[in-house]
């Protein structure tokens, strides 16, 4: 068997570090979002419907099971069982960066899983800095088409790139690269973060260069940047930027506030409440990966299931709890902000 490329043995140690380290922001980015209890709610638990159209495909819940990883054997089997259990429960699913199988064309079949996911929304990944360094859309299109996409996330991780010892570090022209991208590329490509939160003024940006969606990945989840330090324990860096960012929550009023593209809300979001306060703050759906692949770890696809039935559940039941049996009716339900998040969006008003 041959030794694993450099990007082989980094997926690698992402499934190992995530499933095993502390890896979150140490805090619940939530606590200062409360829901107000209806006691009188006027809603039959039947009648509750989260459901979300989004990029052509029907979400029965506006749940993304995030992505995690590809490019190695135990990659393929996590994201084909992951997939198939995103078909049977109606969510929508997001694979790991596709670089490798762009360089690498022999591992496209780990990102391979539209055999047992024909129905799903499926979201391709690949990173800005490639197409800064000279990718465009023949590539786009490669990672799209390779696997049936039907959106591609194009993820801006510069903390993430500069705490990684072999990460990149040339950023100068990504809005411009986006924005060509965005023209080229037929399909929707949406910009995601991936542990730090976007702001208003670079949603700004974003919706101007042409995006079709926003992935805030805030604060609050998996930071890569601890990965990092996992990976490199003696990652100075990685120590000092470990809660660098937006919380998930503060980030996607920010994000909401500057555009009306879709906005995907993933980091820490962990219960059903979360779910409804994402989207009572204007998320369109939430996006959610290291609970659910650290069920899956410990107790394969029945422990992935289990997670995720019970988060459904929750989100239904925390939906008719508000009083409201609808994503417009929870709309018109009263949010109290408190705290650092409160604070934060006074200030920046």
């Amino acid at each position: 068997m041959s030794e694993p490329t450099i990007i082989e043995q980094r997926k690698a140690d992402h499934i190992r570090v995530c499933w095993k380290e502390d890896v979150e922001a140490g805090y619940d980015p939530w606590a200062d979002i409360s829901l107000v209890h209806d006691a009188l709610t006027d809603v039959d638990a039947d009648n509750v419907d989260c459901s979300v159209e989004l990029y052509g495909r029907r979400l029965s819940t506006p749940i993304i099971i995030a992505a995690m990883t590809g490019g190695t054997d135990e990659a393929r089997r996590i994201n084909r069982d992951l997939a198939a259990l995103a078909q049977e429960l109606g969510l929508g699913m997001g694979l790991g960066s596709q670089r490798i199988m762009v360089e690498q064309p022999d591992t496209t079949r780990t990102f391979e899983v539209r055999d047992v996911a024909p129905d799903i929304l499926l979201l391709g990944n690949l990173g800005l800095v490639q197409f800064v360094a000279g990718w465009g859309a023949k590539e786009a299109l490669k990672a799209v088409e390779g696997i049936g996409a039907d959106a591609l996330c194009v993820h801006l991780n510069p903390a993430h790139e500069m705490t990684q010892p072999e990460g990149d570090r040339a950023f100068k022209g990504g809005e411009a690269a986006l924005a060509r991208l965005c023209t080229d590329l037929e399909v929707p490509v949406v910009a995601k973060e991936t542990g730090c939160g976007i702001s208003r003024e670079t949603a700004a940006r974003l919706a101007e260069a042409g995006v079709a969606g926003i992935d805030v990945g805030g604060v609050g989840g998996t930071s890569w940047v601890a990965v990092e330090h996992y990976r490199d324990t003696g990652n100075r860096l990685a120590e000092t930027f470990w809660r660098w960012g937006l919380p998930t929550p503060i980030s996607v009023a920010e994000v909401r506030s500057a555009c009306d593209l879709p906005v995907i809300a993933t980091g820490g979001v962990r219960t059903g409440i979360d779910v409804i306060k994402s989207l009572r703050l204007g998320a369109t759906a939430v996006g959610v990966a290291l609970p659910v692949l650290r069920a899956y770890m410990d107790g394969g696809v029945d422990g992935a299931r289990s997670y995720l039935t019970t988060l459904i559940a929750e989100t239904r039941a925390a939906m008719l709890l508000c009083g409201a049996s609808s994503r417009v009716e929870l709309m018109d339900r009263p949010l109290v902000l408190t705290g650092r998040t409160r604070e934060w969006l006074e200030q920046r008003t």
